[in-house]
């Protein structure tokens, strides 16, 4: 097979690792304001707003994603997983991949122990994808830089063998019987055109996210007239001196006439209000909302309380499905990654269609509440009385994510306390 080369590499990673630090900006809130207003005072132009909206975006997504266990696990790959730290491995794969699209399960072991697995974000790795496995054919990673983001290590894969390059190092390989490079992507929504997944935070996000806080920038300014409104004074003699300071805060002011009987006019303009900023931000709150599924209640604009998990669902329904689809991507993600660490931990290359009974299980994308229960438990019992087993344990909790030991031990121990009742 012929290779592109580490070369190649480099330079795919380097002109998209501008796009991956702007959404990293933006989820961490440190992007900068595009100002286009050519009427704020220079006085107020240091003034910096700050939005979270991005961050909204992606982590109702991501709260929503949690792993559960493998199904039908024949190499058995969820014990490499509990062997490093599945609840921060797969959150942080999951954040990663839904701020920059792909992020990546680095594969290292050492002698004697278990397969490592490290999550590498979007902007240090890149590769060339297979479309039809979602494996890299070859692959490239940064591991390690210093405080300027220069690389200090950096490794290149291809299937068999991983190379490493170390900052005034002779570069070395290290063999491995995987049937693919050790650096699985975790995608996000891929498609044909674009195999490498879609950010959720998307362009439309920036967008709105910049015109929002341009608004907030606006009524801060307007804030200060709004605090203050201005007045002014007709008919003051030429010379004539006033504290301008005394007269903005001062509750009682005298003014007296002068030596023909005449004194000046006071008076006040129109005070500004504030209500066309806070209509334009709910404008964009709504815009907002409409491109990531999130609610107005989400963004921090109040309305009616949903009054059960039903409504809860009904309203975020968009969200759910996003939800939904993230998890089919990232299933075959973490799949992937765990076939090559079993290669790896039992130093054999096994064939990927060995793989394709295994699932992954996740907790309900919303929790059920009492009344969701009552519900799912009529319905469970009047289809196993038309398909007799047709809901066991297994499934239902899919449905409720209760996990049957618990419920079971509890049920036990109420027939305990229930029989000393009786007794």
């Amino acid at each position: 097979m012929k290779y592109k080369g580490i070369g190649y590499l480099r330079r795919k990673l380097a002109s998209k690792k501008e796009r991956c630090e702007t959404r990293y900006d933006y989820y961490e809130m440190k992007n900068q304001m595009v100002d286009i207003s050519s009427v704020i005072p220079p006085e107020f132009r240091w003034l910096k707003e700050c939005l979270g909206w991005c961050s909204k975006a992606v982590d109702s997504i991501a709260d929503r994603i949690s792993f559960v266990e493998f199904s039908n696990d024949n190499f058995n790959m969820q014990k490499i997983y509990d062997m490093n730290n599945p609840d921060v491995l797969f959150d942080s794969a999951i954040i990663s991949s839904l701020i920059t699209s792909c992020s990546f399960i680095y594969i290292s072991q050492k002698v004697g122990e278990m397969p490592r697995l490290q999550v590498i974000d979007g902007r240090h790795a890149t590769g060339i994808i297979d479309p039809i496995t979602n494996m890299l054919v070859e692959g490239y990673a940064i591991l390690e830089e210093d405080v300027l983001g220069n690389p200090i290590i950096e490794a290149y894969f291809i299937q068999g063998v991983t190379y490493f390059y170390e900052r005034g190092e002779k570069p070395y390989k290290i063999k491995n019987k995987a049937p693919y490079p050790l650096l699985v992507p975790i995608i996000n929504r891929p498609d044909a055109k674009r195999p490498f997944g879609h950010s959720v935070i998307s362009r439309t996000c920036i967008s709105i996210q910049q015109a929002a806080m341009r608004t907030l920038k606006r009524s801060e300014v307007s804030a200060e007239f709004y605090s203050f409104p201005q007045k002014y004074v007709l008919g003051l003699e030429p010379g004539a001196e006033m504290d301008k300071w005394k007269a903005t805060i001062s509750s009682l002011m005298q003014i007296s006439k002068d030596e023909d009987g005449d004194k000046p006019t006071v008076g006040q303009f129109a005070q500004q209000s504030m209500a066309p900023y806070v209509e334009q931000l709910k404008m964009l709150a709504s815009l907002f909302a409409g491109e990531t599924g999130l609610t107005l209640d989400d963004l921090g604009f109040s309305t009616e309380n949903p009054s059960s998990i039903e409504a809860i669902k009904a309203q975020h329904e968009n969200l759910r499905l996003k939800a939904r689809k993230a998890q089919k991507t990232f299933a075959t993600g973490f799949i992937n990654a765990g076939f090559l660490a079993a290669c790896l931990r039992d130093g054999y290359t096994y064939s990927r269609n060995q793989i394709y009974l295994t699932k992954i299980k996740w907790e309900p994308i919303f929790e059920p509440d009492a009344s969701a229960l009552s519900v799912i438990g009529d319905g469970a019992i009047k289809i196993n009385q038309a398909v007799p087993g047709y809901f066991d344990k297994d499934n239902l909790k899919e449905l409720t994510g209760i996990d049957y030991s618990t419920s079971s031990s509890t049920s036990n121990i109420d027939d305990m306390f229930k029989e000393e009742i009786d007794e």
